[in-house]
């Protein structure tokens, strides 16, 4: 059983931090052998991030907040708050626009090795 709290993946160095941009909380990593990754990641008010997971699929629960994720190929928009779910399954490429800070759970396959950051065209090098 893996059980772990914020304060130990601030230890750990599962904790990422882009001041303005976003919070990484990495619960469950490659090295933890279950196949995916689930982080708490939190966005700030005003933020807004164009994103291409070309390696990963990625899936976002949305916990507390609001803001709105747009389809880049499509144009098409859906509003996200508590409870609301989506999963870029196609590699999508996405705007995520946060209108108040936002708490989402996301779960990544395959997993992160844990020091992941954005690249230029906003996906996770495959590590």
């Amino acid at each position: 059983m893996i059980v772990r709290s914020l304060e130990q993946l601030k230890e750990e160095g599962r904790y990422m931090e882009k001041p303005g941009v976003f919070v990484s909380c990495r619960y469950l990593m490659r090295d933890d052998d279950v196949g995916f990754t689930m982080t708490q990641t939190m966005i700030p008010a005003g933020t807004h991030q164009v994103m291409e997971y070309k390696n990963h699929i990625e899936a976002n629960l949305i916990i507390d907040g609001t803001g709105v994720v747009k389809d880049v190929a499509t144009g098409e928009e859906h509003a996200l708050g508590p409870g609301v779910m989506y999963t870029l399954d196609k590699h999508d490429r996405h705007e995520l626009t946060a209108e108040t800070d936002m708490r989402i759970v996301c779960v990544f396959t395959p997993a992160l090795v844990g020091h992941e950051t954005h690249d230029a065209d906003g996906s996770y090098p495959l590590l």
